[in-house]
């Protein structure tokens, strides 16, 4: 991991994002790089100085903005690292995913803005798009404290397809964390809810993985997959929860669209999405 990116919009869960997006950088001995989106009147870039007093509001909002990353940065620089920010205007998710993209940013961080585990739009960027849409792993943090480093990280998949490239980025950071990671699968088919079943996609996966040793694995059946990790939850600890996902195509064949909007918009833990 060599470059995070950390979009924030200064919220309470997006300046905790920042707070988790510079511990992991320096874990990881990362570059940081935080993202602010400002909508303003007019297309600022374009306008000259003089034309700019006009609007005294959207002056007073840039000073804030860059004070603010002043701040994140100076704490970023504190840890002893590389850090660069970033104010753009007028830009949408769009521009999220296009910066990420021209920085090769192999890591992002961001918090959802709404309330009780609800994502809202980040300055006019919609979290689950970029969730959905971006080739670099996604950590949405939530309305939960950060827990770091993690100690217990769920890595949730149906076992059947192969997310082994997904599952490394796990281990690495269970790795750094000393975590231990479990291993959950939801049966939600009434024809193979066998517990035991269940479980032999999970040992054929894991010999792949020998150096792995500090891990759980876990069958549980019910109708829906955001039911059973939501049961899991209530009986095992958890720090982050980590999915796969196919992009524009929604999660891994056990999760259709509307599950992965579920699961990451319900959830008050940080989520973790990899693209695979």
């Amino acid at each position: 991991m060599k470059n995070i990116l950390v979009p924030t919009d200064f919220s309470e869960n997006c300046t905790k994002a920042a707070h988790l997006g510079i511990k992991m950088a320096k874990l990881y001995s990362s570059e940081i790089h935080f993202l602010h989106l400002m909508k303003t009147p007019v297309d600022w870039v374009k306008l000259d100085k003089e034309k700019e007093k006009r609007y005294p509001e959207t002056l007073k909002q840039i000073g804030v903005a860059k004070a603010a990353l002043r701040k994140l940065e100076k704490s970023a620089e504190d840890e002893g690292l590389k850090c660069r920010t970033f104010l753009q205007y007028d830009a949408g998710q769009g521009d999220i995913l296009e910066h990420s993209g021209h920085f090769h940013h192999d890591f992002i961080i961001t918090g959802s803005s709404g309330t009780k585990g609800v994502i809202r739009e980040i300055t006019g960027s919609n979290v689950e798009k970029i969730v959905r849409k971006a080739n670099a792993p996604v950590i949405v943090v939530k309305d939960e404290a950060v827990n770091f480093p993690f100690k217990n990280i769920v890595f949730v998949s149906d076992f059947e397809e192969d997310v082994s490239n997904a599952f490394k980025r796990v281990v690495s950071i269970a790795s750094k964390c000393k975590a231990k990671i479990h291993l959950l699968r939801i049966n939600t088919k009434t024809d193979t809810n066998s517990i035991s079943l269940g479980l032999q996609p999970m040992k054929r996966f894991l010999e792949k993985f020998p150096e792995v040793e500090n891990y759980t694995m876990n069958v549980y059946n019910e109708m829906y997959v955001e039911t059973g990790i939501n049961t899991y939850l209530k009986s095992n600890p958890a720090d982050l929860i980590a999915l796969c996902t196919h992009g524009s195509t929604g999660f891994l064949s056990l999760f259709s669209k509307s599950i992965a909007e579920g699961v990451t918009n319900h959830s008050t833990l940080p989520i973790m999405t990899i693209r695979i």
